[in-house]
C-alpha cells in the first residue's frame, strides 16, 4: 500500500520454504524489501501469551504483534513470513503467496527439523487439507492470492523469479502514476 515498496505476505505450512523464498526475494527484488520472520520476531520480542508444551509452540499476542507491525507495514517494502496470514488486515497486503508442498516431502523436511511426531502429523494434515490456502482465500481478494508449488530448487528459483517480476511490475505501475 506504500509507494516505497509492496507488502508481500509469504505463508504456508511450516517446512514449505517461506523463509528461504523471503531471503532470496530480499536479495533479488528490484524494490528494497525487508524480511520479517514473524514467528522468530514474536519469540525475540516476547509477544506471546504462553508456550504450549503439548504443541511446542507459542500463543501469540496478536494485538501486540499487529500494533508493532503497523508502522513497518505502513512504510512499505516488507515481506511478512509466517505460517498463518489471517491475522494480518486485508488492507496491508499487496500480494499473498501461499507455498505448497507434497505432504510426504513436507514430512521429511519436518523430521529433519526434529519436530515432534504430533506436530509433524498436525502440519501434514493442514497441508493435505489446504488449511493455509483456504485461510488466504477467505482473508484476501482472489486477485492478490497466489498458490505456488515449493518442492524443489527449480520451484524455488521459478517462484522467486515470478515474484521479482511482480515487484518490478508493481514498481513500474507506481512510477507511471507519479
Amino acid at each position: 500500500m506504500s509507494s516505497k515498496g509492496p507488502v508481500i505476505i509469504i505463508t504456508g505450512t511450516p517446512g514449505t520454504g517461506k523463509s528461504t523464498h523471503a531471503q532470496l526475494l530480499v536479495e533479488e527484488s528490484p524494490v528494497p524489501l525487508r524480511h520479517i520472520n514473524v514467528g522468530e520476531w514474536v519469540k525475540e520480542k516476547g509477544w506471546f501469551e504462553e508456550f504450549d508444551q503439548e504443541w511446542q509452540s507459542y500463543t501469540v499476542d496478536e494485538d501486540k504483534l499487529l500494533d508493532e507491525l503497523e508502522p513497518l507495514v505502513a512504510a512499505g517494502g516488507v515481506i511478512l513470513d509466517w505460517h498463518t496470514c489471517e491475522a494480518f488486515p486485508e488492507r496491508w497486503a499487496d500480494l499473498v503467496v501461499v507455498l505448497r508442498c507434497d505432504h510426504s516431502r513436507l514430512w521429511e523436511r519436518l523430521e529433519k527439523r526434529n519436530y515432534h511426531l504430533k506436530k509433524i502429523q498436525e502440519n501434514n494434515e493442514a497441508e493435505i487439507m489446504q488449511v493455509v490456502l483456504e485461510e488466504a482465500r477467505a482473508s484476501y481478494p482472489a486477485e492478490i492470492v497466489v498458490e505456488l508449488k515449493s518442492e524443489s530448487m527449480e520451484d524455488l528459483e521459478a517462484n522467486v523469479a515470478r515474484i521479482v517480476e511482480w515487484t518490478a511490475s508493481w514498481k513500474s505501475e507506481r512510477s507511471s502514476e507519479a
